[in-house]
């Protein structure tokens, strides 16, 4: 789909901030209220505007602090299929919050959360390393979210560091 000017002004705002306001939109890429809602109305029948989210830091909510893993899969892909259906079986687990078909070393970048590590090991040894089309895995748990999505969490506290001895 080509998008005009305008419509590729809106989805940039949009994507560093979704909340903001149709008025104050329409002001940023100058347009009229009406005609810049049109526009966004547009892109989201499109399904260029996906989906509006919310980047939340769990380490500040108690007993929610959580784990999450990015995990490494190698798969064989299906005749007719390539990878598309591996993927969406994976995909479909709940646990499973993105996937990504990759180049180098490892087909699939998986991106899961858990509870705790023994609930992530638990999803990869009894649902995913199963899964027939599923070679091998290797599971990298993420210790400390620095910047994600663009956004960097814990501006100003910079006191709290992980420091790892030489």
């Amino acid at each position: 789909m080509k998008l005009s000017d305008k419509e590729l002004e809106i989805i940039e705002i949009l994507e560093k901030d979704a909340r903001t306001p149709i008025d104050v939109l329409a002001k940023m890429i100058d347009l009229p209220v009406e005609e810049t809602e049109a526009l966004v109305h547009k892109l989201e029948e499109a399904n260029v505007i996906v989906q509006y989210t919310t980047l939340v830091d769990w380490r500040k909510v108690d007993g929610h602090e959580g784990v999450t893993a990015m995990i490494d899969v190698k798969v064989t892909p299906k005749r007719g299929v390539g990878f598309d259906e591996v993927a969406e079986r994976i995909y479909r687990f709940p646990e499973v919050k993105s996937v990504y078909l990759m180049s180098g070393a490892y087909d699939l970048s998986v991106v899961i959360e858990g509870r705790s590590m023994a609930e992530v090991a638990q999803f990869v040894s009894e649902k995913l390393s199963t899964l027939d089309s599923v070679i091998s895995t290797t599971t990298h748990f993420i210790l400390k979210k620095y910047k994600h999505d663009g956004t960097i969490f814990d501006k100003g506290d910079q006191d709290r560091r992980i420091v790892v001895a030489p």
